[in-house]
């Protein structure tokens, strides 16, 4: 399915995600999700936030269908709820790094 084919509702899901997506702090999350299931604890202490904080972010990014968890013994990992939000996040960071930032703010002045 193309954007340009998705009906008012899904473009409202579309939008709302892009925006959970738009924290950077949910993003270094979404991020560190990536490579390997990862839990809770690790999760806090690899990007400097505490334990609540990144639940609460977990909460909002599983609702969204961004991540998913599975339980393992006591932890809760989580992950890319699938291979396209892994596609984007990497396709976006691609994206990024082919660009430096000073053509990036040249293009917004003479806007």
């Amino acid at each position: 399915m193309r954007a340009a084919d998705l009906s008012d509702d899904q473009i409202v899901e579309l939008a709302e995600m892009f925006r959970l997506m738009g924290d950077p702090s949910r993003l270094r999350i979404i991020a560190a999700c990536l490579a390997e299931p990862t839990y809770v604890s690790d999760l806090a202490a690899r990007l400097g936030l505490s334990q609540p904080l990144v639940s609460h972010h977990l909460r909002l990014l599983r609702a969204a269908r961004v991540l998913r968890a599975e339980r393992k013994g006591k932890q809760m990992f989580y992950e890319a709820a699938d291979e396209h939000v892994t596609r984007v996040i990497d396709d976006m960071a691609a994206h990024v790094c082919e660009h430096p930032a000073s053509d990036l703010e040249d293009g917004m002045r003479s806007d």
